[in-house]
């Protein structure tokens, strides 16, 4: 019988979210003394106590029986209590984060919005600044989940891009996304050292709010079908080389906080290891990949087709992320790999419903970071930080694209769509913060910030697209 992949999905969330459980509840619970009965020598039948008698089947209720536990009310209530305390915790956040994913979608479309507002709204609502301290118990774990949204979504889009094609790209690549990336973060870094941060903070931030988001921009891309417009493929180049600025970014952060080691004998082991796992991914496109997934499609198993491919998004990650590098580029090149295989167009249908859901998953765990009462307390100041990032790395990305041979439309439309703050940026200050570098209120401003630029760039590609279109009829 065929195992529905949502099946698997739902049973791979719940074994990520449970917690270890406590040894003791898989022993019985503590017997409960029951009241010594007189009978007399000559009874032949002794009426049962009043506490077996209380206790419902299927579970056992602690403690010496009061008169109102004996009621139907008292047992009602001992029911509740104790599902309540059994559905706290890893149980509740499994079924919250699956009825999340499960209705922004249907809601999203009857209100005429983007599903990716709709999973924010749904992180700020439920997450640790939301309702009452928010419904997500275990957010640390809830974010490592939703991490695998962006793995699988990277491996997706590398399904759409063979090396011939990432060959075509590499003036985008290394000429716009390297441009781009250098501006960008010798701005901030000028624009912080005004401010009186110090050498190592300008870096980080510098680094951080250089790079782009590649899982709005490129699903954004994706919805409306422009992947193969001009703006778009100079868009993926662009993040394509920001990805893989990350590694020197994470590197360096903490040599800075003086932590010891030579800077130079970092980057060189950052570079043995982006050519081991080059090396290994290789050699696993060239000997291992075919032949594998030939058998496994032989077997004609859907179950073993499927976790043939996890094993290899998940195991390719790994290794990258193991090395020291980005978890992204492992599952970003092994996808580019299989795009060359006959197996693309089944693997691409067996993988959509997972990437669609961690997607969505990623996008409410970035609803986490905004701290909504931080936003009206600082309300000048976040806005100002908001404003000021988006229209530094709108205005620097549209006048290189002019450079680079774009129209001014598809310029601007890219300035638009990479104006955000990269979903990296979150792990690069957390980091600066434990070295050191970035201090508490400094770090929860930036989170904050980087959330809310990630939030507004569905509207800031409808700007893009609006403002193209008038410059396309004028022209």
């Amino acid at each position: 019988m065929m195992i529905n992949p949502f099946r698997s999905l739902a049973i791979t969330v719940a074994l990520l979210l449970a917690p270890s459980i406590n040894a003791r509840a898989f022993h019985p619970k503590k017997f409960v003394a029951l009241p010594e009965q007189r009978t007399s020598p000559n009874s032949h039948h002794t009426k049962l106590p009043d506490v077996i008698t209380s206790i419902p089947r299927g579970g056992s209720i602690e403690g010496t029986p009061t008169t109102a536990s004996t009621s139907s009310n008292g047992i009602v209530s001992t029911l509740v209590s104790g599902l309540l305390s059994y559905m706290s915790g890893a149980k509740s956040d499994t079924i919250t984060l699956l009825t999340t994913t499960a209705l922004v979608a249907p809601i999203c479309k009857k209100l005429g919005i983007s599903n990716i507002l709709g999973f924010l709204a749904a992180g700020m609502s439920l997450g640790p600044n939301g309702i009452k301290g928010g419904l997500i118990s275990d957010v640390h774990r809830t974010e490592m989940l939703a991490d695998l949204g962006i793995v699988f979504f990277l491996f997706e889009m590398g399904l759409h891009i063979n090396f011939d094609t990432l060959m075509s790209m590499k003036t985008d690549v290394f000429g716009l996304g390297l441009a781009q990336v250098i501006l960008t973060a010798a701005s901030v870094a000028g624009i912080a050292a005004l401010c009186g941060l110090n050498s190592a903070a300008r870096i980080v931030l510098g680094g951080g709010i250089a790079l782009s988001s590649s899982a709005f921009v490129l699903q954004l891309l994706k919805d409306k079908k422009q992947l193969d417009t001009r703006h778009g493929k100079s868009s993926l180049g662009v993040l394509i080389m920001q990805d893989l600025a990350v590694v020197p970014l994470l590197v360096v952060t903490p040599l800075l906080a003086g932590g010891g080691g030579s800077m130079g004998k970092a980057f060189a082991s950052a570079g043995v290891a982006f050519v081991m796992a080059i090396s290994v991914l290789g050699l696993c496109a060239k000997f291992v990949f075919d032949p594998v997934f030939d058998l496994v499609v032989s077997a004609h198993s859907q179950d073993a087709f499927v976790g043939l491919i996890l094993c290899t998004v998940l195991g390719m990650s790994f290794l990258t992320e193991g090395l020291g590098l980005s978890n992204t580029l492992g599952s970003f090149v092994s996808g580019m790999i299989l795009a060359a295989s006959k197996h693309k167009e089944k693997i691409e249908a067996e993988i959509s419903p997972f990437r669609g859901v961690l997607v969505g998953l990623f996008f409410f765990s970035v609803g986490f970071e905004i701290d909504l009462g931080l936003v009206s307390s600082k309300a000048g100041l976040v806005a100002s930080c908001v404003l000021g990032i988006m229209a530094l790395k709108g205005a620097i990305i549209t006048g290189l694209c002019r450079v680079f041979g774009l129209t001014m439309a598809e310029s601007q439309r890219a300035g638009f769509l990479l104006s955000e703050v990269s979903e990296f940026a979150f792990v690069a200050f957390r980091m600066a913060r434990s070295h050191g570098i970035l201090d508490e209120q400094t770090t929860k401003l930036m989170l904050t910030v980087v959330a809310l630029t990630m939030a507004l760039t569905p509207f800031m590609e409808e700007l893009g697209a609006t403002i193209a279109t008038r410059i396309e009829k004028k022209d």
